[in-house]
This record gives structure tokens, C-alpha cells and sequence, in this order.
């Protein structure tokens, strides 16, 4: 009897864990399954092209649904059989990639792991589809518009973009459920007035400025608080509100005026972590908030992890900050001013140099950076002569301690730098400035 009360027991665990996937389960699937390698700025159109090849190779349907401006394919996959629809697309921003390689991820890990009791629950409960590249103009040349110059997010009403008429057309043609608009936010984004950037920030989003509930919006609610709850086990401070101020011409507010309650996903960033960890992460909410639909657990849920989250701000957060900086002045007497330094880096592809510039010179004590370094002990010059905003964030650091020459015509060379920060990084001299 004992033999088989033990089996018993043994089978219920297993059982369990074979339905229900923890966040840690999640992470480490993608840990140790995930497909994409490169990262995700610098995938273009032919690399997205290369997964899908793969994806179609493992027997998942593949279908070209329309064409971009400059005549790219533009790809929806499909996954499940199930009476719930579920749309997802990625990428309507042609810099704002992260989703696209997520999805990618997902897609593999569910085709291929459908004898998995849980993922057995998504394939029979639901029909996913996935348009994992909206805008492959845009993404080619890593910009946010599509080559008309327009945002596509802005475009619902007017339709006057291939890729948006595509995209409501694909909307209006299959009604779905429930809808995954996924994007790209500031990586300076922060939770409130803070100094913790917003690394996922989430939306319910309503369909008219009186927000306007429904079911379908209130069973969202539930399924982002499952999604909260989950990534709170990797970035419990780093979780965002997205503003939620109506838009009349974005997609998202449209498609849930439409009948598609949309779920708005923004990833920032998180100082440390490169960018396949964010995918990691989105990867995590995807699998997440499939599995609490098609298993009918969200509608025990409660709302509030996801009520509870400050909303996102902006503007008190940058880079690096060089606090107390002996700036050398450009007058003839070259007067010595002391003041904060705040430089961010410009958005670009992981493969490309992002240049640094100067963003605010003045007192910064209401603004916090990722970096912080103590320069009180130092004159600090800017490369070319020029400490003032906008300029490259090419800085010369000398120990207040020795003479210099600032009327010199070759400072570098005669007067070599104690440090030298260059392109973003310390091209000499590091550690010599303290961090704060």
C-alpha cells in the first residue's frame, strides 16, 4: 500500500509540473532552448527570413500575408488549433525589436514541445497568430517610421500605409480574442520619479478616452497581473505602467474599439543586462499569459499586480552623470566653474558604436544616471572645445593638482589627459575617476 500511495503522489507531482511552468521554468527553457542568437537590433529582414525558414522546417504554417513599401514580404505564423484567437504582432516601430526575436523563441519552444501537457492546453485552446515584423522597412534601416515617414502607430484611421492597412486587415478578416501589441520604450524610461528604469512596462488598453470596460478588457487586466507576477521574480522594481492616454489614430486603442482587447508590452532596458536578457524576459510574459488563458487559470485571478504599478516617467534619469565637475570655461580667462555633466548614449544597432553626447550641464541633484562618477578632483575639458549640450561627450580629465597651459593649441598632446572618456566608455585612465 505504502509502494502505492508513493506512486500515486509521485504521479500527482509530476502531473502538476507538467501543467504548470513557473517563471523560473520559463527562463530556463529559453535558457537552454532558445533559437535566436543574434541580437535583436541587428537583425535585418533576410535574418528574420533565416528564422522563418526554420520555423517552417519544424512544420509550422508560414504564410506571406503582404508587402512593405519597398516591396519586403511581410510574414504571419500560426500556432494552434484552438477556439480562442490570439493575435500578436511585433516590430510596427522599425526600432523597436526585442518582440520579434521572443516571438521567434516562443514559437520554436511550443512546436516543438506540443507533448508537454501545458503546451498541449495552449495548442488545443488557442490559435496564435504572430506577425513578428511589421515594419521590415523601418527595421532594415533602424528607424521607427516606415519609408513614407509615417508612424505606423499612428496610422489606424488614415490608413495610408501598406503595412497599417495590412495590419487592420488582418485584424478585421479573423476577429481575434485578444490582441499583443509589442514594442520598444526609452532605455531612460523609469517607474515613477525613481531611478529604476522601466524595464517591462504593461497596458490594458482601452478603446476610447472615457475607458470604457469590458470582458474582455477586465480578463486583460487579469492576464497582465499574471504577467507581473511572473517578472517580478527577475526585475521586481523595474515594472512600469504605460501611459495610458487615449490615442485616436494608434493601432492599439483601435483594435480594442475594434473588438480586440490589446495588451500593450513595452521593453526599455536594464542597466547590466544586454539585450537577448530582455528577450529572456519576454519570452517569459508570452509563455506566461498564454499559459493563464489557455488553461482558464486568469479567471481566478486578481488585478492587483498589475493596478498597482507606478507609471512610467522620463526626463530624471540619464546614462552617466559626472558629478561636481571642475568644468574649464571657454572665456579668455578660462574661469573654472564647477557643475554636473549628464551624457546619453543615442539609440543603435548592437554591432554599431553609439555615440555619446552631452545632455544637460548645470546642477543635477533631481536627476540620477545609471553611472555615476565623483569629479571634484579633476578640470574637466571637452575634446573639441565645446562643454555645451549636443556636443559629443568627448571629455578630458586632468587632476586639479597640475598646471596646464588651457590657451595650449595642442592640449592633448602637450598635456595628456589623466583620463580620457571617449565613445562611451575610458579609453584611458579608468578607475582614476571614482564611481559615485
Amino acid at each position: 500500500m505504502k509502494l502505492v500511495a508513493l506512486l500515486i503522489i509521485a504521479l500527482a507531482v509530476f502531473s502538476m509540473n507538467d501543467f504548470s511552468q513557473s517563471a523560473a521554468d520559463l527562463a530556463g527553457i529559453w535558457d537552454n532552448k532558445h533559437v535566436t542568437k543574434i541580437a535583436p537590433s541587428d537583425v535585418r529582414h533576410s535574418d528574420l527570413k533565416n528564422y522563418l525558414d526554420q520555423l517552417k522546417k519544424i512544420g509550422l504554417k508560414v504564410d506571406e500575408v503582404g508587402r512593405s513599401l519597398a516591396n519586403r514580404e511581410i510574414y504571419q505564423v500560426e500556432f494552434g488549433r484552438g477556439p480562442l484567437k490570439i493575435f500578436m504582432w511585433s516590430q510596427m516601430h522599425g526600432d523597436e525589436p526585442t518582440a520579434t526575436s521572443a516571438l521567434i523563441d516562443m514559437l520554436t519552444f511550443l512546436q516543438t514541445n506540443r507533448n508537454l501537457s501545458w503546451v498541449k492546453q495552449i495548442e488545443e485552446n488557442l490559435t496564435i497568430r504572430v506577425v513578428p515584423m511589421l515594419n521590415p522597412d523601418g527595421a532594415e534601416l533602424y528607424q521607427r517610421r516606415n519609408l513614407q515617414s509615417i508612424d505606423i502607430n499612428r496610422d489606424a484611421r488614415d490608413l495610408q500605409t501598406p503595412e497599417g492597412q495590412l495590419l487592420k486587415k488582418l485584424r478585421d478578416d479573423w476577429s481575434p480574442a485578444m490582441g499583443f501589441n509589442l514594442h520598444n520604450q526609452g532605455a531612460l524610461t523609469t517607474v515613477g520619479r525613481s531611478n529604476k528604469q522601466a524595464t517591462i512596462s504593461l497596458l490594458v488598453v482601452y478603446g476610447d478616452a472615457a475607458k470604457t470596460t469590458s470582458e474582455g478588457l477586465e480578463r486583460n487586466r487579469r492576464v497582465a497581473s499574471a504577467i507581473v507576477t511572473a517578472l517580478q521574480n527577475f526585475i521586481p522594481q523595474n515594472i512600469a505602467k504605460y501611459d495610458d492616454s487615449y490615442t485616436a489614430t494608434a493601432f492599439g486603442d483601435n483594435f480594442t474599439a475594434w473588438g480586440t482587447p490589446v495588451i500593450l508590452i513595452e521593453t526599455g532596458a536594464l542597466y547590466g543586462k544586454d539585450e537577448m536578457y530582455l528577450v529572456r524576459l519576454n519570452f517569459v510574459a508570452f509563455l506566461t499569459a498564454l499559459h493563464v488563458v489557455a488553461d482558464g487559470s486568469e479567471k481566478t485571478l486578481g488585478t492587483s499586480a498589475y493596478d498597482a504599478l507606478r507609471g512610467n516617467s522620463s526626463g530624471a534619469l540619464y546614462n552617466i552623470i559626472f558629478r561636481g565637475a571642475n568644468v574649464v570655461g571657454v572665456d579668455p580667462d578660462h574661469k573654472i566653474y564647477q557643475t554636473d555633466i549628464a551624457v546619453n548614449a543615442e539609440r543603435r544597432r548592437a554591432s554599431f558604436p553609439a555615440p555619446h553626447y552631452i545632455r544637460e550641464v548645470g546642477d543635477m541633484s533631481n536627476a540620477y544616471g545609471t553611472e555615476e562618477y565623483s569629479t571634484t578632483d579633476f578640470n574637466v575639458v571637452q575634446r573639441f572645445g565645446n562643454m555645451k549640450v549636443g556636443e559629443l561627450a568627448e571629455l578630458l580629465f586632468y587632476k586639479k593638482d597640475r598646471q596646464i597651459d588651457w590657451n595650449s593649441r595642442e592640449l592633448e598632446k602637450q598635456f595628456p589627459p589623466d583620463a580620457i572618456f571617449s565613445t562611451g566608455k575610458w579609453i584611458k585612465g579608468e578607475g582614476i575617476v571614482p564611481k559615485k
